[in-house]
């Protein structure tokens, strides 16, 4: 499997979230990153956030940004 961008942006998303408290969410503004802002709603319509502008992690979504940042800190 190869990364693309849309994959890459969607990392980058997972890799906001502070897994140190699941009551912090991340918002994305009208502003931000047009690259974010689709990886936001995809996020969302795969059930890993809890609003299609960013909003809390879900279940699956805590479980996968903790892999995601895992990945980030070894690679780092």
């Amino acid at each position: 499997m190869r990364l693309n961008d849309d994959l890459v942006a969607e990392i980058r998303f997972l890799s906001l979230f502070n897994l140190a408290s699941h009551q912090e969410g991340v918002k994305v503004h009208s502003s931000a990153d047009p690259e974010l802002i689709t990886a936001a709603k995809r996020l969302y319509d795969k059930g890993i956030i809890t609003q299609d502008d960013g909003g809390y992690l879900t279940d699956l979504g805590v479980e996968l940004a903790e892999h995601t940042q895992k990945v980030l800190t070894i690679l780092q």
